[in-house]
């Protein structure tokens, strides 16, 4: 038994100690020590991406989604209009936002259990010259399906349009080069790859798209353009800046620069994918996607097909044993969902897989090796 619960899902994470300890500081938001710490923490981001020179990191409180907005609602101008490639929760999402916004969306409806076809985002670009931006999803945490990045890029800017990135699943473990890949703006978060804690997130934009800007926004407090410049003057958050947060995530980026930075973490993830992945597989569990569409983030599994099969009783089963598992997000098949990220290597994933054996065992269901 494990006494405090590890979580399994894609942020909020398990943090380590370290990370923790750095959130007993109090911080004046004003003080020039504060400033610096999150000086220091934009230009980490923006170098873990190779943006020096080219790109600036925007900093703003609250979660992933908030940054997703701000960038969409500061980059796009008011009758500017996105593409959207539509393979998952987090890509209906950002078209929902475009509606509050009043910007245009276009979806490019693909299944839940396929990449974005680069083709499919050719022509449609080709068919419609009022298209003024291409919003991609680069990790679809609904289905832990990866998206071809740099292929979509590489469309996006043929066509001389403009890309903004939902980077939040895969910022700090998938390798991403702003000095090779064309890309406007990219979003994520304090506490996903990076292993902070939630509550900041981050646009990293181009910085001439970016002045650019000024005026887009709908929102005060969601102005990307107004929260660089007021920093760049100051040195300061204009509101209240999640003080913590900011002291959370500058501990956890240097264990990330210790640990190797984005490849020796990406590595790690992929091992507990790895084992994860087989761990289940044995226990007669299926995949939702096929091992070539998978990101080592999470991992969604195809429910039991067996009436004994609650997946309130199995997350509380498996939470008693110590984890906490992340419920499915497809609408049409039930599933149930398993992460690989945070200050967790194999052994805690083992650990998991016999929670979950365990907790299937008391629940009836069957656990058998799988015939495929």
């Amino acid at each position: 038994m494990i006494s405090a619960p590890i979580l399994l899902t894609p942020g909020p994470l398990t943090t380590s100690a370290r990370t923790k300890e750095a959130m007993l500081q109090d911080w004046g938001s004003w003080d020039k020590a504060f400033n610096q710490l999150t000086a220091s923490v934009c230009r980490d981001i923006v170098r873990i991406v190779n943006g020096e020179g080219s790109h600036v990191c925007v900093p703003l409180q609250g979660s992933g989604t908030f940054s997703v907005e701000a960038a969409l609602g500061t980059l796009v101008p008011r009758g500017g209009k996105v593409l959207v490639p539509n393979n998952g929760a987090y890509c209906q999402r950002i078209a929902r936002i475009l509606g509050y916004l009043g910007r245009e969306a276009v979806l490019l409806d693909h299944r839940e259990d396929e990449p974005i076809s680069t083709e499919r985002v050719d022509t449609a670009l080709r068919a419609d010259p009022a298209i003024t931006h291409v919003a991609l999803v680069h990790c679809e945490t609904g289905t832990g399906v990866l998206n071809p990045l740099q292929e979509v890029a590489d469309v996006v800017a043929r066509h001389s349009r403009r890309l903004i990135v939902d980077a939040m699943s895969s910022f700090g473990a998938l390798p991403i080069d702003l000095k090779t890949t064309p890309i406007d703006a990219l979003v994520a978060a304090s506490g996903k790859c990076l292993e902070g804690v939630p509550g900041m997130g981050f646009v990293i934009a181009r910085q001439d798209r970016l002045e650019a800007a000024k005026g887009n926004c709908h929102s005060l407090a969601l102005d990307l353009h107004d929260q660089w410049a007021y920093m760049q003057k100051t040195g300061q958050w204009r509101f209240t800046p999640p003080t913590h947060v900011v002291a959370a995530l500058r501990a956890a980026m240097d264990q990330f620069q210790a640990e190797g930075g984005v490849d020796a973490r990406g590595a790690r993830y992929r091992q507990n994918c790895q084992a994860l992945v087989d761990g289940l597989r044995a226990l007669g569990l299926r995949t939702f996607l096929s091992d070539a569409h998978q990101a080592p983030i999470i991992v969604t599994f195809h429910a039991p097909k067996h009436p004994n099969y609650q997946f309130d009783r199995l997350y509380q089963g498996v939470r008693e044993k110590g984890f906490i598992l992340y419920p499915g997000k497809l609408t049409e098949v039930e599933t149930f969902r398993v992460g690989c990220i945070g200050a967790i290597a194999t052994p805690e994933i083992n650990l998991a897989v016999q929670a979950i054996a365990d907790t299937m065992q008391e629940l009836r269901l069957p656990v058998q090796a799988n015939p495929s």
